[in-house]
């Protein structure tokens, strides 16, 4: 089955609360993340909840990964969607487990963009004046 791409959501229980709740630290590993998986960044943007609690986005040429944390049960849940073939979500998963200091975490993969009934591979770069594709994903 072929997929324009894939999502992986991330369940991180027992991780380290000191660091879900520290803006500085979670922002770091998630920009951290996506640069071991290679990927592109093109913008960060984080929030830092009262009392406590971090949301943050890394928009990648390749997608995103987001996430959302409550420090108070030691929790993360992080969103790793990419597209392409060269960007390995699996490398910013475990990056991030290992660095939230994550003792349950959990994996699911989606495969998202399944377009082609026939069982070929859909291209990544389409032939029109007005689109073109950066690292397997559409700009305008």
């Amino acid at each position: 089955m072929h997929a324009l791409g894939k999502q992986l959501l991330v369940e991180l229980k027992d991780c380290d609360p000191e660091i879900l709740k520290s803006l500085d630290k979670v922002k770091n590993a998630m920009v951290s993340a996506a640069k071991k998986a290679k990927a592109t960044i093109i913008d960060v943007s984080f929030h830092e909840f009262s009392p406590f609690g971090i949301s943050g986005m890394v928009v990648i040429a390749e997608s995103h990964l987001s996430i959302h944390t409550w420090p108070e049960y030691g929790y993360a849940a992080v969103d790793i969607f990419t597209c392409g073939d060269i960007i390995k979500p699996e490398v910013a998963a475990q990056f991030l487990i290992e660095k939230f200091r994550c003792k349950n975490p959990s994996v699911v993969e989606i495969k998202r963009g399944i377009l082609s009934h026939s069982g070929e591979k859909l291209p990544y770069k389409v032939n029109s004046p007005e689109l073109t594709l950066v690292a397997g994903c559409r700009t305008a």
